[in-house]
Parts: structure tokens; sequence; C-alpha cells
């Protein structure tokens, strides 16, 4: 043996988890930034899987980290809520195809050993039984209507997979996701996480009465952006409206008392949220999380015809913690009814993630 070949270095080549967030809205991908930004520090390599505006809103986020488009699920909503499910039991075998799309894709980047490990928010095709695969959802239950169900069991089935599941809440009787993420008996490989919100509480001057945060696939984002357009513009309130659209470059208009932004990246939006007295939003459960770590006084109005934003909004309304209305009843007026609610408590998130990635150092 040479001299000190011993004391060579024998410091093991990084691993590269793949963290892909579901395409639906921009919720998925914003609530993973927490979970990329603590792989990074702690040594880990990050490859970016999305696919639309999701994957265009990380690679702004993390333009330092390289990305891949994933296939797509292209999952839109209809003009009338009532019809939402039934056009989403109709794109079930499209789902499926998807899923076993993402399947090949995992796969072979397995076989190129150029993934170790795998975080999929909610993308039930981004798994391999041969690396360590976390799944992430706060909906251990699924609201469909009646066939609830069957939709859970469903996506149970898809989380039993996985060696864990990570659900972004708190697991005691005071919570943020009630029954979407709570069962009385599971076995589910199941971890409580915390809030994952990206943002950090500011306490700045206000700027604006109104901070409007849009987002979610259309076309019911665009008729909440219209609607809310018209009522704003009705008053001498100063509002900020977050479009929710992503693109190449970040543009900001003024449109009479409103001032219109397309998108706006993390920092930017604490910013702005910090600068605002009140905001208007979806019932998403990101959304939520984000205003909790914020505590931010908020009034919601959940995207018609998807269960999961329905059950939240009443379920904060009835606790009296966030009042909320039907898309076509809202008004101006239903604002002042926030002075009377309690506000989202303070649910703090998870300072230190390092020790949730001990599974990808066990294979």
């Amino acid at each position: 043996m040479a001299p000190n070949e011993s004391h060579k270095s024998t410091k093991k080549p990084k691993k590269t988890i793949l963290v892909a967030p579901l395409h639906w809205g921009l919720g998925h991908a914003t609530r993973c930034i927490p979970l990329i930004e603590s792989l990074v520090e702690n040594g880990y390599d990050v490859l970016l899987g999305s696919d639309g505006a999701a994957l265009l809103f990380l690679q702004k986020e993390f333009p330092e980290l390289p990305s891949l488009t994933l296939p797509a699920y292209n999952i839109t909503y209809t003009k009338k809520g009532s019809s939402f499910k039934w056009k989403m039991l109709a794109k079930l075998p499209d789902i499926k195809k998807t899923m076993k799309a993402e399947r090949r894709v995992v796969a072979e980047l397995v076989s190129q050993n150029k993934i170790q490990g795998i975080i999929s928010d909610n993308r039930m095709g981004v798994y391999h039984k041969e690396i360590p695969c976390v799944y992430i959802t706060h909906q251990l239950n699924v609201l469909s209507g009646k066939t609830s169900f069957v939709s859970t069991k469903l996506h149970q089935k898809i989380i039993s997979k996985y060696e864990e599941c990570w659900v972004p809440d708190v697991s005691g009787p005071i919570n943020l996701s009630g029954k979407l993420g709570h069962l009385q008996h599971s076995s589910l490989p199941l971890k409580y996480i915390g809030p994952l919100s990206r943002m950090t509480k500011k306490n700045l001057q206000k700027k604006y009465d109104i901070l409007c945060l849009l987002s979610g696939p259309e076309p019911q984002r665009s008729l909440l952006e219209e609607k809310l357009i018209s009522e704003f513009h009705k008053t001498n309130k100063r509002v900020a409206l977050v479009r929710g659209v992503v693109e190449d470059l970040a543009t900001v208009k003024t449109n009479k008392n409103i001032t219109e932004f397309n998108f706006l990246g993390t920092r930017a939006l604490e910013v702005l949220i910090g600068e605002s007295e009140l905001v208007v939003s979806r019932s998403g459960y990101t959304t939520i999380m984000d205003l909790s770590v914020l505590q931010k006084p908020a009034f919601f109005i959940p995207t018609p015809g998807q269960y999961e934003q329905e059950y939240l909004a009443k379920r904060l309304k009835k606790q009296g913690l966030v009042p909320s209305c039907k898309q076509e009843k809202f008004t101006v007026k239903k604002l002042e009814k926030v002075m009377l609610y309690k506000g989202l408590g303070d649910f703090s998130k998870t300072e230190d993630y390092s020790p949730l990635f001990s599974l990808f150092e066990g294979k």
C-alpha cells in the first residue's frame, strides 16, 4: 500500500433527488420550494420535473438547477362547476396514460443512474421501486361528491407504493386540512411535516387595501379575474392583482385603481403580501398554508366544482376563521365580514427538513 493511501478521501458522490410537483395551478410547485432549498443546503443535487407553467415557475425560481419536462396531465376546469367531476371521470383513461408515460421517463432516469431518490408532489406515476420514493399530499381523503369513497381508495392505493407519504400539516386535532389530511385508522406510511410555505412574514408599510391572488387551471382562473376587476373598478380601493400567469417576462401595468402583475417570484410576492391589508384568493391548500404562516386576513372564493376548495372554505368559515362565498355571489361589500372573523392562526412551518432526507441514505 502506498504511503497515506488509506487516508484518501472516501467522500460519497452527491445523490440527485428528482422533485416533481403536479401542474395544477402553481400551488404544488410553490410548496415544494422550501424542500428544494433544504435539499440543496444539505448537499443534494436536485433535478426539477414538471410541465407547463409549474415547470416554468420553478425554472425561474431556481435557474441554476437542471430540469426536465414530464408528461402533462392537461387538467382544465369547466365553466360550470357542477360538470367538473364528470369531466375528470371522462379523463381517467388519459390520466392513466400520463402515469404510464411518467413511469417510463423515471425508469430511464434510474437505469442511467441520473437520480437516486424521488419526491413526487401528487404526480402519481413518478415512482420507481429501486430507489427511495416520497409522495407529498394533503388529500388522504379525496372529496369528489358521491364518488369520494372510490376516489379516496384509488389515491390511497397509489400512496401505498411509496416508502413515505409526507403530509404538509400537523397531526393533532387543531390543523389546516381537516378530514382531507387525517385518517382515523391507516396503514399508510404517513409523516406529518408541518405546513409547507415558501413565505416569511414581513411587517411593511401598507400600499394596497386589497391583494387578489389568482391561480389554477383555466377557464376558472380567467373568470375570477374578470369578476374581481369588474367589482373593484366600482370602488376607490387600492388593489393589487397577481394574475398567476407565468410568462417569459414579469410585467406590471396600472388599470385605473388596480395594479396588475402577471406573476411574481417568491421574494417579490412576499413583499407584496406584506404591503397589503387583506388577501382575496382561492381556498387552495397551498394558499391557506402561506396565509397561516403569514397570519394574513383573507377572504376566500373557492373554485366552482372543486370539492376540496369548497370543503376547506366551508370548514374555515364554520370555525369562524375566514369568510368566503361562491364565485357568482362575490361583491366588494362581502369583504366587510373579514373583521368579524378570527383569521388563520399561526401554524409555524418547519425550520429544518434535513431529518426527512435520511430516507435517501438508506439505499
